[in-house]
């Protein structure tokens, strides 16, 4: 199922699971996983892009080992709001994947999250090298750990 708002994601949501992030790129994805209080997002892992089915078979088996609640999908809007081709090609990926699970799926927004995960890899003074390994899972972090505070903004609301 595909959630219109986090409103409708949070009540589809079970109590106390964990929650993951993606960072959906052209040749990878990454990966991030909260708590399962959903309060902290951590980055977990990096896979390569192969073909939508190895893919969706990767990330479900993840979600399935972690017991994943849910998954927010980082969506790649334009800096001026607009959506673009790695959108609809985001949201392709979300429709196919949801074919699959009932595990409900969340799109954020994730404009600057990769240009946040490069600032927090350079400020830990981490070698290229590395970054290019990390940054994808690390992007998804932050793609996720956005969900959680609005989420725990939600719930300090009620």
């Amino acid at each position: 199922m595909i959630c219109d708002s986090i409103s409708e994601f949070v009540t589809s949501l079970p109590p106390a699971r964990a929650i993951a992030g993606l960072d959906l790129g052209a040749a990878t994805i990454g990966i991030a996983v909260s708590d399962s209080s959903r309060s902290i997002a951590t980055p977990l892992q990096t896979i390569r892009r192969r073909k939508f089915s190895e893919d969706a078979s990767r990330l479900l088996e993840v979600a399935d080992h972690r017991e994943i609640a849910g998954l927010v999908l980082g969506l790649p809007l334009n800096m001026d709001g607009t959506e673009g081709r790695r959108c609809q090609a985001t949201r392709a990926f979300a429709r196919n994947l949801a074919r699959l699970t009932v595990v409900p799926i969340l799109f954020w927004d994730e404009r600057l999250s990769t240009v946040a995960a490069e600032r927090a890899l350079l400020e830990a003074d981490t070698s290229r090298k590395r970054r290019g390994k990390v940054i994808d899972h690390v992007a998804a972090g932050y793609i996720l750990q956005g969900a959680l505070d609005r989420m725990r903004n939600l719930r300090n609301e009620r």
